[in-house]
């Protein structure tokens, strides 16, 4: 059936019930897209932890402080969409502590990190 919705009829308890393959695809589709935005978070939130591990590092911060340090900077991310709130936040905290780096080193290691949540998780999985 040219351009049209295929039915499929399958027989229950009560009867007939139809089903439409285009529903089924629908479904499995939307079921796909909330997997990978479920991920995709995950992702971030690891890759966070990680680069605030990294900026503690690198500021000289004790195993506590790491601990504390980068879970301020998962929350930084909520703040407002897209990385702007992570990079702005880990750039200013590490130049206050008199760590010499720039835009594009935080901007690496933040890149760098992402991989490495992503290699973990699917790791895990």
């Amino acid at each position: 059936m040219r351009g049209g919705t295929y039915v499929v009829a399958m027989r229950n308890a009560g009867g007939m019930q139809a089903m439409t393959m285009f529903d089924d695809r629908g479904q499995a589709e939307e079921n796909h897209m909330a997997r990978a935005e479920e991920m995709a978070f995950r992702i971030a939130a690891r890759r966070n932890r990680l680069i605030g591990q990294w900026a503690a590092e690198q500021m000289g911060l004790t195993p506590e402080e790491t601990d504390a340090y980068a879970k301020a900077v998962v929350q930084a991310d909520f703040e407002e969409a897209g990385d702007e709130d992570v990079v702005r936040k880990l750039f200013s905290d590490l130049t206050a502590a008199g760590v010499d780096v720039d835009d594009a080193t935080v901007r690496r290691a933040l890149a760098d990190r992402a991989i490495e949540a992503r290699r973990q998780l699917m790791q895990a999985e």
